[in-house]
């Protein structure tokens, strides 16, 4: 990773030194960066607060809590139990839809689309704002995703995944089927693997290509975050007292035992997010720690040391990977630049 030190002398250097942090008073749903280069932080509060230039700005998003938040080509998109898909970019809220009592507990978007969750349906608009689709579902839609290229949207309910062209004159979904609750998906960034979360402590995944079947079992509690590496060869994921990487590749994850990193202290990861660039990835604990992990080394970097924070409960890399952007379920958010000499 540029710019890091190999001297770190606290668990709190990292953060003390190229963060720019603040108190949001509020359980941080998610975070996201937005083109302009501003990290959002999405509230329990119904609330977006930005990050620019070490700049903290407040912006009123949702009469309830805000549930997901996304960043497409010209802001923030949000989703909120008051029924309402929002555009926040230059510090304007525009009501992109409107789903009355429906809460919008998932927003996925790329430059060209967006697309919002709302009970058993998926709402699918171009980059203007417009409704282009929408597509229906056998129960309510629990995890939402597109493809590394756009063309997809992923999407997990009861008994599996619907996979979705975005362009297609007619809606006909792949269907992804296995018998459970699926609670969260990701499609790794070769467009190869969909792996979901499931209710019972376990993840199920399907290789295209063939159709075979992958289970990874073993968590001591529920995954709520995956996130594939940034070459589809390892999948990281919460839910145990280590950051658990799955192989895919060689064969695997099939028969294949998985990478545990960073564990040991009786915390349990709570959210993954893998670094955009290098073949590595940020973890969030159960305690507030961060941690930064090399998978190939193995060398972990403390970005955040535990205590008095609260559970990690978002992490999002810039892009460019140069930031990461980190916040907990009692309202510390920080953003983190690692570009800095």
């Amino acid at each position: 990773m540029p710019g890091l030190s190999a001297h770190v002398s606290s668990a709190d250097h990292i953060l003390e030194t190229r963060a720019s942090s603040h108190d949001l008073g509020a359980h941080v749903v998610a975070c996201a960066f937005a083109p302009d280069g501003s990290a959002g932080f999405a509230l329990g509060d119904g609330t977006l607060r930005i990050a620019a230039d070490a700049a903290w700005t407040s912006i009123a998003a949702h009469e309830g809590a805000v549930l997901a938040l996304a960043a497409d080509a010209r802001g923030f998109v949000t989703g909120g139990d008051d029924g309402k898909l929002q555009r926040i970019a230059g510090g304007e809220v525009t009501t992109l839809a409107d789903f009355g009592s429906r809460w919008v507990e998932q927003v996925a978007a790329t430059r060209t689309h967006i697309a919002a969750g709302y009970g058993k349906r998926v709402a699918v608009l171009d980059a203007a704002g417009k409704t282009i689709k929408t597509l229906e579902h056998p129960s309510s839609v629990t995890g939402l995703v597109f493809d590394a290229k756009g063309k997809r949207i992923g999407a997990s309910h009861v008994n599996g995944a619907s996979l979705w062209f975005v362009a297609a004159k007619t809606d006909n979904p792949r269907k992804l089927e296995w018998k459970g609750s699926h609670t969260g998906i990701a499609i790794s960034p070769d467009g190869e693997n969909v792996v979901t979360a499931m209710q019972e402590n376990a993840l199920h995944g399907w290789r295209l290509s063939d159709g075979q079947h992958m289970r990874m079992s073993g968590y001591p509690a529920k995954t709520k975050a995956l996130s594939f590496s940034r070459n589809s060869k390892w999948l990281a994921t919460s839910g145990a007292e280590s950051i658990v990487l799955w192989p895919f590749f060689g064969g695997g994850p099939m028969g294949k035992a998985p990478t545990e990193l960073a564990g040991g202290d009786a915390a349990f990861c709570t959210f993954v997010a893998c670094h955009p660039q290098h073949e590595a990835v940020a973890a969030g604990f159960s305690d507030g720690m961060v941690v930064l992990a090399d998978i190939g080394s193995e060398r972990i970097l403390p970005v955040a040391g535990p205590g008095g924070r609260g559970a990690v409960t978002a992490l999002a890399w810039h892009p460019d990977g140069a930031r990461l952007a980190l916040g907990t379920e009692t309202g510390f958010a920080a953003v983190v630049d690692f570009s800095k000499q």
